[in-house]
């Protein structure tokens, strides 16, 4: 299962909440959910199952909306920048010199404008709540407020292959070389903007192994640890 949210959606989540009539929520806990996740344990899938997961067992007064792929056009749009920056806005490591280049050429503004300005889109989206945010240290940016659960997704390197191979079509020494450097990029982009080790599991409410558990079951998983710490209200479903 895998859904690629687009902005359109994103807005219409956004332009719910600014319609919620005042005091509506006000004694209502709103709470958002970071999803890290290791390349292959399934971190699009499982936030698609997971907000269709709440959609029917928790009330809410806007749909619960994931943020994944579409955050970089919300934060384009947020901050009023050209679209052509979306390709400098990987979560993967650049190295230090070929930045300072392309920032000099006047390609992209400074890598640590783009992570401030991401930054603050994530942390606005996870006031709004509602929301699931995947991937670029939104755990991180977000760990002061006591309403963002943090989950991260693992599993054994063979399986998460495999996944890629049977997602991508690439061969398995393509798809494990994919894998890795997902991984790498991933690790050096937390390490060298927030200074934490995405592996460290102190950073997370949940870890939780995809080898284990199917996608859906993954989802519910999350789901239920969701309704109990904030204690939110079952539709009845």
């Amino acid at each position: 299962m895998m859904k690629n949210i687009g902005l359109d959606q994103a807005m219409s989540f956004i332009n719910c909440q600014l319609r919620a009539p005042a005091g509506l929520l006000e004694h209502q806990t709103k709470p958002a959910i970071t999803v890290s996740r290791m390349t292959g344990s399934g971190g699009h899938s499982v936030a698609a199952a997971l907000a269709e997961n709440l959609e029917a067992k928790a009330a809410a007064h806007c749909a619960w909306t994931v943020f994944d792929r579409n955050l970089v056009e919300k934060v384009l749009e947020d901050h009023e920048l050209p679209k052509r920056l979306a390709g400098y806005m990987s979560e993967s490591h650049k190295p230090m010199v070929a930045d300072a280049l392309e920032e000099l050429l006047g390609l992209h503004p400074s890598s640590w404008t783009l992570i401030q300005q991401t930054a603050e889109t994530i942390w606005r989206l996870a006031q709004m709540g509602n929301v699931i945010l995947v991937g670029r240290g939104a755990n991180l940016i977000t760990a002061r407020l006591a309403t963002v659960f943090h989950v991260r997704l693992i599993g054994s390197l063979e399986k998460r292959v495999a996944r890629v191979q049977e997602a991508t079509g690439r061969d398995a020494a393509a798809a494990l070389a994919f894998v890795k450097a997902e991984d790498g990029g991933r690790k050096h982009y937390i390490h060298e903007h927030f200074g934490k080790d995405i592996n460290d599991p102190l950073l997370y409410h949940l870890v939780v192994n995809t080898d284990q558990l199917s996608y859906e079951a993954t989802a519910a998983l999350i789901g239920e640890a969701v309704i109990e710490h904030f204690h939110l209200g079952r539709t009845g479903h």
